[in-house]
């Protein structure tokens, strides 16, 4: 493919958008410019347009128009949970590739119309787990790799908050997002726990959801974002799954933006294996992320630590962070004709995986998946 710069359309320019990937994108200007913005509301579009457009850049209320556009070669989903399918597959349709922000859908059956756009299109497509690109999680993978842990039979996927509830734009909004802090934040640890083991195969999940705290007034106080309104609350706070895979592992997640529970730990994860184990810590409680390799050794039960000085930002958009090295190997992808590094069959299990923890608490049965 022509090296040119590849001209990008944002659709959706909400906090996601000028928290993560138009920073990023703005610094990638050897390789890029967003040449469209759409926003249904398109002052919004307008404002992002502004700061982080060209002279030519066009302006959107509706991303039906924006596709028409061809001019446009990427598209950025970047909507709340339940329009992921619907402009992920008009996007292919139109033929653009497409990066869609986590969760790839908010259920199983729109991830798998968007896989199907997908393969019809020939374009590429990935899903927003910019967690993946944190140093301390690209190393860990590397470890996997090597068979340094063995055979990795038991894991724990930490998203947990002891008060975090994001209290702007959708969050609380069930029919918008799908759900709570399951669909929000437990998506990014399943997606880092899955990716370490190399397992996407499960059989069975079982999962728990609770609504204890999102409606009681006294459960705001001391929130990270402020008080958020009990009222209009309508997601889980909390929710935790087993989940069976076919060669006999097992995973366990957990996922809460309220929970009195001291630790609080996000996008980490815990693996177990026969030759070592080995701990991802981030979140609040931890001002630098650590990888910990633990095993045995001469006689001794050891603990390797590897800190990385200063503290990861997660939404910023700076060479080295996350969200630029996320978008970085993006482009590079398409231009190059490589394979991203998040694959969207890897997100689709994400998606099936989540799902059927809604589903069993539900029904109050255990789920089986195909």
């Amino acid at each position: 493919m022509d090296k040119k710069k590849l001209k990008i359309g944002i659709i959706g320019c909400g906090g996601i958008a000028n928290n993560k990937h138009m920073p990023a994108l703005a610094r990638l200007s050897d390789l890029c410019e967003m040449a469209a913005f759409c926003d249904i509301k398109e002052e919004r579009a307008v404002k992002a347009a502004k700061q982080y457009g060209t002279a030519d850049s066009k302006v959107y209320a509706d991303y039906s128009e924006l596709l028409k556009n061809k001019e446009i070669d990427v598209v950025h989903v970047l909507t709340p949970n339940v329009v992921h399918c619907p402009v992920t597959v008009a996007a292919f349709e139109a033929g653009k590739h497409v990066l869609c922000e986590k969760p790839m859908a908010h259920c199983t059956g729109d991830a798998q119309k968007m896989l199907d756009a997908w393969k019809k299109s020939g374009k590429q497509f990935t899903i927003g787990y910019q967690n993946r690109f944190r140093p301390e999680v690209q190393m860990l993978h590397k470890t996997c790799e090597t068979g340094e842990l063995g055979e990795i039979y038991y894991a724990k996927a930490h998203a947990v908050r002891r008060r975090a509830v994001p209290t702007w734009g959708v969050f609380p909004n069930k029919a918008l997002q799908g759900g709570g802090p399951l669909i929000d934040i437990g998506t990014h640890a399943l997606d880092i726990t899955l990716w370490m083991m190399n397992n996407y195969k499960p059989v069975s999940v079982t999962g728990s959801v609770f609504y204890k705290l999102g409606h009681l007034p006294q459960a705001v106080e001391g929130n990270m974002f402020g008080p958020w309104d009990p009222r209009t609350y309508e997601v889980e706070d909390s929710a935790f799954g087993m989940i069976k895979m076919k060669d006999g592992s097992a995973i366990n997640l957990e996922a809460a933006w309220a929970i009195n529970m001291l630790e609080s730990r996000e996008a980490s994860t815990t693996l177990c294996g026969t030759k070592a184990g080995a701990e991802i810590r981030s979140g609040m409680n931890y001002p630098t992320n650590e990888l910990i390799i633990n095993r045995g050794h001469n006689g001794m039960l050891t603990e390797e630590r590897l800190t990385k000085v200063g503290a990861i930002a997660y939404f910023e958009g700076g060479a080295g962070e996350p969200g630029f090295e996320e978008a970085k190997q993006w482009l590079e992808a398409i231009m190059n004709e490589t394979e991203p590094l998040v694959k969207p069959e890897q997100a689709f299990v994400v998606t099936q995986i989540l799902e059927a923890i809604y589903k069993s608490y539900e029904t109050g049965k255990e789920v089986f998946l195909n």
